[in-house]
């Protein structure tokens, strides 16, 4: 495979431009796109727009214009081949004059595939499989692991000192992590669909769950806020049902039917990020897709752990973890974490193909 690198540079720009729209696209999935003009230089760019709008690569193809005739099309998701709320994206390509399509992820359900044979019939240049790694553990993660498993990805967040406490003995403290820390638990939940706790951290903490931008203020676009409460615990006057958001309180009696229920209501991304003990729950069950852990410099030697009971005895069974990122975050380290447990690879969507874009 062949591809220049100005191509791979686009790629990467691509990939940004899907992370940016996390958490307004779902159930489809946050593309990007670059459309490069026939000299090499960037002509246009897009991202997926909320579900009706245009997908990437139209966003990309109408800042272009005229410039994308003989150009080419960077994008991290094969383009489409069917018309859902839009129109298929290999024929906006087409009526463009695009030349040649470089793409990261080959499109894995049955209903919007066949776009690189459409654009290959037209006698399109078409390169698929760049840099397909990591546009799968991208923003394109949720969507896949929906189309895959029928579920939607989760991303545990954690926050804990060096010696693994979430808070002291005492009770005492509310933030172990920083002021940049706590900005950055904002910016993951704008890019996820729902925010989930269980009803410990609720009555504990007593959370209201929403984003908020550097001034304080709410933004525009809030996840769902969801609190698994199977004891009928939460208070009716606790800051989560206010209606800053819209809330959900789940009687779920195990994560894998929490999932279904948030699946079954478009949400592809969660951030987990309520106690020891829903984190437990979820981990045993390998329901933890990806691992956010905000370190502080700090030692308590006593207080809650990070995580509950894994019912691990030795350390031939220990979850173990891939670091996929570190970042300081003032005083604090952020710590990205993949499970190095096989998944698989993406394979075609039988079925009806519903999970595909529309």
């Amino acid at each position: 495979m062949t591809v220049t690198d100005a191509e791979r540079l686009a790629m990467a720009r691509a990939r940004e431009m899907g992370a940016g729209v996390l958490g307004s696209t779902s159930p489809n999935p946050a593309v990007g796109a670059v459309v490069l003009a026939a000299d090499g230089s960037v002509a246009g760019e897009g991202a997926t727009a909320p579900p009706g709008g245009p997908h990437a690569e139209v966003a990309a193809l109408a800042q272009a214009g005229e410039r994308a005739r003989g150009g080419t099309a960077v994008v991290t998701l094969e383009p489409c081949a069917h018309t859902g709320r839009t129109g298929p994206c290999a024929d906006a390509l087409l009526a463009a004059g695009i030349a040649r399509v470089v793409v990261a992820v080959p499109e894995p359900t049955e209903l919007a595939g066949g776009g690189t044979a459409r654009l290959r019939a037209a006698g399109v240049d078409v390169v698929v499989g760049v840099e397909q790694e990591a546009a799968e553990l991208g923003a394109l993660a949720g969507w896949l692991t929906g189309v895959r498993e029928q579920r939607p990805y989760v991303i545990w967040k954690v926050a804990a000192t060096l010696d693994g406490r979430v808070a002291a003995a005492d009770g005492s403290s509310r933030w172990v992590t920083g002021p940049e820390a706590r900005a950055e638990v904002h910016r993951l939940r704008a890019g996820c669909d729902a925010v989930v706790v269980g009803s410990g951290t609720a009555l504990t903490d007593d959370p209201q769950l929403t984003v908020r931008d550097a001034d304080g203020r709410d933004a525009d676009r809030q996840p769902l806020r969801v609190v698994v409460d199977r004891r009928n615990r939460l208070p009716a006057g606790a800051r989560v049902l206010d209606d800053a958001a819209p809330t959900l309180v789940s009687r779920a009696a195990e994560p894998a039917a929490l999932l279904a229920e948030l699946f079954a209501r478009d949400v592809r991304r969660v951030l987990l990020e309520g106690g020891p003990t829903l984190a437990a729950a979820f981990l045993r069950a390998g329901l933890v897709d990806e691992a956010v852990v905000h370190l502080a410099p700090k030692l308590l030697g006593a207080g809650p752990s990070l995580v509950g009971d894994l019912g691990i005895s030795g350390i031939a069974s220990a979850l173990s973890y891939s670091v996929a990122g570190i970042t300081p975050l003032g005083g604090d380290v952020q710590i990205r974490l993949h499970p190095t447990r096989h998944t698989g690879g993406v394979s075609r969507a039988s079925g009806d193909g519903t999970d595909g874009r529309s």
